[in-house]
């Protein structure tokens, strides 16, 4: 089969499920992973073909895309922070605004050369962890999650970047102190409400870990008071703090960590213009 040709084939086949920009995106994607063939290639080279048994991995693909799978699963792996990531339905696909998170960090230590150490809890994919300790010089990464699953995963990421991070089992709502001290502490915990699985979309919704996605409406701000809280204890003078956070809870979120005694608090913006992402520092009285 040529591949030009079966192109129109699976545009077909998904243009009542996705929009024309998607299915491209995905069609792209595969060519890549299956083929490592970019769109240039394709361009260039309109005659290449694949074999019979090729045809049959893209038709599995578009049968799991009509599911609404997403494709990262369907593939078992994505990019972050210029990484490559092992994924699968135990860990959240980690998003670009996440990347936006690892950013601030990277960039608030570009000019610094002493060692620190770092936490990243509820780590999930490692993506966050395992970035920092590719990018961050001096730094000593640690990684805590709930999830063995998400674990074995982590680890297993950590090896394939060749990333030097400890990961630790722990459920972080049970935890009263996090045993050691600490220079930066991050986090992107669950903070969907309920109320907001309408906006969810359903490729997200059915095959995504609701563990590390959802928290009760009553209770939006539970990891982030919980985590604020040990931060209190663990974060060493001056130690930052840095969260990503419901897009429409910034206010509730500032407010919450002003209560706790936190300074220098900054409310960031992602690239979509919503409220993204919050830095804090901690200094201790005396």
């Amino acid at each position: 089969m040529i591949i030009k040709k079966y192109k129109t084939v699976f545009q077909a086949e998904l243009s009542t499920f996705y929009d024309e920009l998607e299915v491209e995106s995905f069609f792209y994607i595969i060519l890549n992973q299956f083929h490592n063939l970019k769109r240039i290639d394709l361009a260039l080279q309109p005659e290449l073909s694949m074999k019979s048994s090729e045809l049959e991995r893209w038709e599995n693909v578009v049968v799991d895309l009509k599911l609404q799978k997403p494709i990262q699963y369907i593939l078992g792996e994505t990019e972050f922070y210029g990484l490559r990531f092992l994924v699968d339905a135990s860990v959240l696909i980690p998003r670009p605004e996440t990347e936006e998170l690892v950013r601030l960090i990277v960039e608030s230590r570009k000019s610094k050369v002493e060692s620190l150490t770092i936490l990243d809890i509820g780590t999930g994919s490692g993506c966050i962890a395992i970035s920092l300790a590719k990018n961050v010089p001096n730094a000593s990464v640690f990684a805590l999650d709930v999830s063995e699953a998400a674990l074995a995963r982590a680890k297993k990421n950590a090896e394939i970047n060749e990333a030097s991070v400890t990961f630790i089992g722990k459920n972080i709502l049970e935890i009263d102190d996090l045993e050691q001290q600490f220079d930066i502490i991050v986090s992107n915990p669950p903070y969907v409400r309920m109320l907001e699985k309408a906006e969810i979309k359903t490729n997200v919704l059915d095959f995504e870990p609701h563990l590390a996605l959802f928290v009760q409406d009553d209770d939006a701000l539970l990891f982030y008071r919980k985590i604020a809280q040990l931060a209190k204890k663990n974060l060493v003078e001056n130690g930052k703090l840095y969260f990503e956070i419901n897009q429409y809870l910034g206010e509730e979120t500032t407010a919450l960590l002003a209560e706790l005694g936190f300074n220098n608090i900054k409310l960031h913006k992602d690239i979509y213009e919503c409220d993204r992402m919050i830095s804090c520092s901690l200094q201790t009285e005396h």
